[in-house]
């Protein structure tokens, strides 16, 4: 699932411990889901949306086959 999340969390300032800290979760967590290794539980995408102030499909866009 490709996803913006490097991005956002470059902008709010962030490291990647600190945004799993703030989530929850481990910084490999964060790293896997930014090198787009691991989609993460539909749980964490609503945290991370609602972490961020925006909707999931704002940060996550499911690679859909045709």
């Amino acid at each position: 699932m490709e996803n913006d999340l490097r991005e956002r969390r470059d902008e709010a300032g962030l490291s990647q411990a600190a945004l799993a800290e703030a989530v929850g979760v481990t910084r490999q967590t964060i790293n896997a889901i930014e090198r787009e290794r691991y989609d993460p539980s539909l749980e964490l995408a609503f945290t991370l949306a609602a972490f961020f102030e925006c909707s999931i499909e704002e940060i996550f866009e499911p690679e859909l086959e045709e």
